[in-house]
């Protein structure tokens, strides 16, 4: 059964000129240029790595707990979640049949200029979501 939300340390490494992040029990790590940027680096590198883990169907390893983790004086230690539905869905790209009603005067108009339906619609909904 896959797990809804994954909660895993993060040690954050502070330097001059950017935070660099690891994950001690997965053995990935990222960076940022800011606390903010490093934290959304961290959640989509623990999402990813989490993902391909399931994918992969390898065994997902137990979370260390924050007391066990040592530090640095230049370290800091935090949880970074990941809710896993979302990005499941996200990842899968299939095509679904959607059914459509036109007049079947715009309809003719549309076959008459060979309109992509499909490509039309899915560029008209990912302009109203404000997507790439």
């Amino acid at each position: 059964m896959l797990k809804e939300r994954y909660i895993y340390p993060a040690i954050f490494n502070y330097d001059d000129n950017e935070i660099s992040i690891i994950f001690p029990d997965l053995g990935v790590a990222t960076s940022g240029t800011s606390e903010d940027d490093a934290f959304l680096s961290a959640r989509e590198l623990l999402g990813l790595t989490m993902l391909g883990l399931e994918e992969d169907k390898e065994t997902i390893p137990t979370p260390s707990k924050l007391q066990d983790i040592k530090l640095k004086s230049t370290e800091k230690v935090t949880l970074i979640d990941v809710y896993m539905p979302s990005l499941r869905k996200a990842n899968i790209n299939k095509s679904v049949n959607r059914t459509v009603t036109l007049p079947a005067w715009l309809n003719a108009k549309a076959l008459e200029y060979n309109i992509n339906f499909s490509q039309l619609l899915q560029d008209a909904i990912k302009k109203e979501l404000h997507l790439n």
